[in-house]
């Protein structure tokens, strides 16, 4: 039941998921962990992390560590069951945006240009900013942070990071591998 269970549950994020995988992190933060329960908000956050520094889109290794996560949470004990809800999640997520590029190929060369085609791509864009403003948002909590008044050293630092990243990428355009990874190293040396 698992397996359906993620097949739906991933072919509805990949068929409403808007403006690639970082508009996607808010929808399967709902629907993994407070939805299902497959996964809590800390695992969450390490999923979001890992799926950052692997290659390839975030999207589709968040759908493939989801997978493999929900499926041992599910008492299938194996490597062997991960993998196959690895699999089930990944080729969910996929099986939309593969189903609509088929159908839309054909037809946006022809009518690219046309006034209501040029009307819908207007009227997605900034539903694809707030996606993405939605995953940025969820990712501020206090399992990544710190809060405040327990821990203030914590938030501090936190904050300080998270705004000396912030500055390094709008400001003077660095690279987001090296910010990755001076993050993780200030977050080593500071944690």
């Amino acid at each position: 039941m698992i397996f359906l269970q993620l097949f739906w549950t991933f072919f509805k994020i990949g068929l409403f998921g808007f403006g690639g995988g970082y508009a996607m992190l808010s929808m399967i933060q709902g629907e993994i962990v407070t939805r299902h329960g497959w996964m809590t908000a800390q695992e969450f956050t390490d999923m979001v992390a890992i799926s950052q520094m692997t290659p390839g889109p975030i999207g589709i290794n968040a759908a493939t560590y989801a997978g493999y996560t929900a499926v041992q949470h599910a008492g299938y004990a194996g490597e062997l069951w991960g993998t196959i809800g690895s699999c089930v999640a990944t080729g969910a997520v996929v099986l939309p945006s593969f189903i609509l590029m088929l159908l839309i190929s054909r037809f946006f060369m022809k009518y690219r240009h046309h006034p209501m085609v040029e009307a819908v791509f207007r009227a997605l864009r900034p539903a694809v900013v707030g996606l993405l403003a939605a995953a940025a948002l969820l990712l501020m909590t206090a399992d990544n942070f710190g809060h405040p008044a327990s821990d203030p050293l914590h938030f501090a630092l936190s904050a300080i990071i998270f705004l000396a990243t912030l500055a390094a990428s709008a400001r003077w355009r660095v690279n987001p591998v090296l910010l990755i990874v001076l993050a993780g190293a200030a977050g080593f040396l500071f944690f």
